[in-house]
């Protein structure tokens, strides 16, 4: 696949619908000299999801049925958001660990809701289920050529805001992001992907030469919990040698309180984890390495406004 012209296509496709975040400089304490910041979860509906999912339902026909998806949240509340203003039906399945603010996130765009007990794989297997009854189209995650060129228009938005940094930090769940981010780069940057210690899958994969089934679980795990890395990021990792990270909960929760304290930005664990990986020291830039971070998710929990 042509990567490059994928994701130039979908940028053109989802620009009247997205919303160009910012990137600011910072320095502080614990940091390698000044970061660079892409602030992603200032996008609709708190986080890059929003990218894949527009790009998905503009470049395929919707069937009668409508749309479904499975999500740890996040990639839920924005294919419900991108069905309303598309006009399309859809039925969301998350898992409980999603928690009670990104639940109340996806209510609130109308989406018909299911939620499963168990983990982000307990709630796949019912909307596959689901998919096969009733004819949905299935909207997914981040193992799909239309979401991972969607994620791809991120790093492609931040090149075009004159983005400097030999090195860019992703966090990593099913790797949809950072898969569409490698795409796009093509090996023109140094990528990092970076885990938390407990929800591992990319790691998992890079250790043991193919995808495996990984347990996930911490404080970023309604976002970074997939089950197994998708096929389309692990190709991309592998191709490009991506060097993977792995960070404590302490670490992302610091990072978290970090980018309150010095910019008043509430981030959730997942926003926080690349960053984590700089203040936490699990990875050292060369001298003279200019690094970056990708922010990609705001939806907290406790939601501050809404007590759940």
């Amino acid at each position: 696949m042509d990567w490059k012209t994928e994701i130039d296509a979908a940028a053109a496709r989802i620009a009247p619908h997205m919303l160009r975040t910012p990137v600011i400089r910072i320095t502080g304490p614990n940091l390698p000299g000044e970061v660079e910041l892409k602030l992603e979860q200032m996008q609709h509906t708190g986080s890059f999801k929003a990218r894949g999912a527009f790009n998905t339902l503009i470049s395929r026909p919707v069937p009668e049925a409508g749309l479904v998806a499975a999500s740890g949240g996040n990639h839920g509340a924005a294919v419900a958001y991108a069905a309303r203003e598309m006009g399309h039906k859809v039925h969301v399945f998350v898992p409980e660990m999603a928690g009670p603010s990104k639940i109340a996130l996806i209510r609130d765009t109308g989406a018909d809701l299911t939620v499963v007990p168990g983990e982000y794989a307990n709630a796949m297997q019912q909307a596959q289920a689901f998919e096969v009854e009733t004819g949905a189209m299935q909207i997914h995650a981040y193992d799909a050529d239309p979401t991972v060129a969607g994620q791809g228009t991120c790093l492609r938005e931040w090149e075009e805001q004159g983005l400097q940094a030999d090195t860019v930090l992703i966090a990593v769940g099913g790797g949809g992001l950072i898969a569409g981010s490698l795409a796009w780069l093509a090996g023109a940057r140094k990528v990092v992907a970076v885990e938390p210690e407990t929800s591992c899958a990319l790691h998992a994969a890079r250790a043991a030469g193919v995808p495996v089934d990984v347990e996930v679980s911490g404080v970023a795990a309604n976002a970074l919990g997939a089950r197994r890395i998708g096929r389309i990021c692990f190709e991309q990792a592998v191709r490009w040698d991506v060097q993977s990270i792995l960070v404590s909960d302490t670490a992302i929760t610091a990072a978290q309180v970090a980018l309150w304290r010095m910019l008043r930005q509430l981030v959730e664990p997942a926003g926080a984890t690349a960053l984590a990986a700089l203040m936490s020291g699990a990875y050292v830039p060369a001298p003279d390495e200019r690094v970056a971070v990708l922010v990609c998710g705001g939806n907290v929990a406790p939601d501050p406004f809404r007590g759940g």
